[in-house]
């Protein structure tokens, strides 16, 4: 990480600079920041999954963001006068639509569905980017493309309808794989938080942006937290609770705070497509740890995963 400080932003205060055009190709270095998020990410989705053993999906998701933002405080405090105002309400944006929300969605979600498919359905994230970049960011929609939103929406509807959670049931012997909906509008907020940053935030440092927007929602991540939860309690009296939190601050530092960094820094240096296509390998990485884990797979899950994985490759690769 640079230790010289960050340039100021130049831009108008009324209107930021316009986005710059898409590289006429992808640098090497692109290619390993989508690798190690996709590696940062796979791990993700067991990782929520053993915090859900003590605590609920709204203590996690809390505390994922709480944790995330405490870690990036420096970093947000030492840009904040360097962004325009203007630029606030996008940083607000992405971080209550792309981080905030989702980590809620994704912990109740995996309350009732296995953490590989979890990771299964974020390839999502891909599909949705291109939605909402066609319908408020001017994004080119092509027959190819349209044909890969289908294709990812069929595919969710296999997992959905006909896969199974595959995860463990409820106390009840329920198992519902209609959770799996919980993910699909956190990726439709990862479009949109892709989008923003890509259109709305570009020149600001990767480090501010994803300090910054933390530091806009953690706050009232942190409070409620402390105030509105059972989590200093469970920390004090619940057997394996310090365990569970040390999933969780895992999760925050590596899958929250270093991988936006990264994911932000991806963001900018490519496309908003190339960023959301880690899609393609967190699937792989997020299936692995669940069969190891015990979580059941079956040829349904497998057809949906690849006819999700065909429209990513389809979006990402027409023109």
């Amino acid at each position: 990480m640079p230790s010289s400080p960050a340039p100021a932003v130049t831009a108008a205060p009324t209107q930021p600079p316009a986005a710059p055009s898409p590289p006429n190709h992808t640098p090497a270095s692109a290619w390993g920041l989508l690798l190690l998020l996709a590696s940062i990410w796979g791990t993700s989705f067991i990782l929520m999954k053993k915090g859900l053993l003590v605590f609920s999906p709204l203590e996690l998701g809390a505390t994922r963001v709480s944790v995330a933002a405490l870690l990036l405080l420096p970093f947000a405090l030492r840009h904040i006068g360097k962004v325009e105002r203007s630029r606030f309400k996008w940083l607000l944006l992405s971080g209550v639509v792309g981080t905030l929300i989702p980590a809620f969605l994704f912990a109740y979600a995996e309350t009732r569905l296995a953490s590989g498919l979890a990771g299964v359905l974020n390839a999502l994230t891909a599909v949705f980017t291109l939605v909402v970049g066609a319908a408020f960011f001017g994004q080119k929609l092509t027959g190819l493309r349209t044909l890969g939103i289908g294709l990812g929406l069929v595919g969710t509807i296999v997992l959905i309808l006909l896969g199974g959670s595959g995860g463990d049931a409820t106390p009840s012997g329920e198992s519902n794989a209609w959770y799996g909906l919980y993910i699909v509008l956190a990726t439709l907020g990862y479009g949109v938080s892709v989008n923003v940053i890509k259109n709305r935030l570009h020149g600001i440092p990767s480090v501010a942006v994803t300090g910054l927007l933390l530091l806009f929602i953690g706050g009232p991540a942190l409070a409620y937290l402390l105030v509105g939860t059972q989590f200093l309690f469970k920390l004090a009296h619940t057997p394996g609770a310090w365990v569970a939190f040390g999933y969780i601050a895992l999760l925050a530092t590596m899958s929250t705070a270093v991988a936006m960094v990264l994911f932000n820094k991806l963001i900018q240096s490519s496309t908003a497509l190339f960023a959301a296509s880690n899609t393609y390998l967190v699937p792989i990485m997020a299936l692995g740890w669940g069969l190891l884990d015990g979580e059941s797979f079956n040829l349904w899950h497998l057809l949906g995963m690849g006819i999700i994985l065909l429209s990513v490759f389809i979006i990402h690769r027409a023109r």
